[in-house]
């Protein structure tokens, strides 16, 4: 396996049925650079224009933020990445039993609280107990061999339908109907891996196409999100139960954090009474080597938008919360 680019462009367009007043927004976006990961470039453009800012997180996550405080009727912004992905390491099948002595230390050594405890999104409940009792997630062999059980058992026991879930369901929606998308079975394998005392994370991403893949999300048309188990002599190990695999080189992470709540794509609000419709459009392409992509792939001629309308030039980023002073919404894009 040779190192792999991948070109991303992440377009987020808010109409608002009249014009709103003010609008705050944040963008976790920004892919991270660690391990075999590294963000070569990274631009992201709001219209209508301001100054876009910038801080990290405690969690190394990239947030750029942004002011509009003037009347605007719609809000579009592009974000274009250009990463290198080097070749994976194969993750072992199997750990020695005494593994789980070893996490008992690393949890007792170091501060791993946030990643153990119930979060927003994850929080046990009685169907969560059913399904844990049915996939039998007990500390019993090994930590690697469970964690890939309960990756594949989600895999088959619940249907990958888009929208069949909103952005804020609880995991008991999907437990209930045997069916969501890669966020709600994020946090029922996050929400099961944690009762096993083992920290668990929720990641925000993309993967990136590939031909003949049996994937059930459709890479590079949406954002994506897996889950990271820390496992003693590995570190951070990812698992997607979305398509039962474990993490690779098409796997590009852009944040982490205890579930959604922590780190969706875009999260902000604005000021007004108007209703909103919010398009999404997610292009990732591997490329050559580590030029940047030509305009053709940036901005596809024949793009349009949810009416059939041509689509302005696409602009990159995530939605996510909105809440509402006055009269103020909530916007947010369910990872798919």
């Amino acid at each position: 396996m040779s190192t792999m680019y991948y070109s991303i462009q992440h377009h987020t367009k808010f109409q608002y049925s009249e014009p709103v007043s003010e609008t705050i927004m944040e963008a976790r976006l920004h892919p991270r650079t660690e391990w075999t990961q590294h963000c070569m470039s990274f631009e992201i453009e709001v219209t209508p224009r301001v100054r876009v800012f910038e801080y990290r997180d405690h969690l190394g996550n990239t947030i750029h933020h942004f002011n509009v405080p003037n009347r605007h009727s719609d809000l579009a912004i592009t974000t274009t990445s250009l990463v290198e992905v080097q070749p994976f390491l194969n993750w072992p099948d199997t750990m020695l039993a005494s593994a789980w002595e070893e996490i008992d230390q690393i949890v007792a050594r170091d501060d791993y609280w946030e990643m153990l405890m119930p979060s927003h999104y994850a929080q046990p409940s009685p169907l969560l107990v059913d399904l844990a009792a049915k996939l039998h997630v007990v500390r019993r062999d090994d930590p690697m061999t469970v964690l890939r059980q309960i990756k594949t058992g989600i895999f088959e026991n619940f249907q990958y339908l888009p929208y069949s879930t909103r952005v804020d369901s609880p995991i008991d929606d999907a437990l209930r109907n045997g069916k969501g998308v890669c966020q709600d079975f994020a946090h029922i394998m996050i929400t099961l891996v944690r009762q096993l005392r083992i920290p668990c994370r929720y990641v925000s991403g993309y993967v990136a196409p590939k031909e003949f893949s049996e994937d059930r999300a459709r890479a590079g048309s949406a954002s994506h999100a897996w889950v990271e188990a820390l496992l003693p002599g590995l570190g951070w190990v990812g698992f997607d139960p979305t398509n039962n695999r474990t993490v690779g080189e098409r796997h590009i992470r852009c944040a982490v954090g205890r579930d959604y709540f922590d780190v969706p794509p875009t999260k902000g609000l604005f000021r007004g009474a108007a209703a909103e419709e919010m398009t999404v459009h997610v292009n990732v392409q591997p490329v050559d080597g580590p030029q940047k992509p030509d305009a053709a792939f940036l901005y596809p001629a024949k793009e349009t938008g949810a009416n059939g309308a041509p689509a302005p030039r696409p602009a990159q980023t995530s939605r996510a919360p909105m809440q509402v002073f006055d009269t103020i919404r909530q916007q947010q894009q369910q990872q798919q």
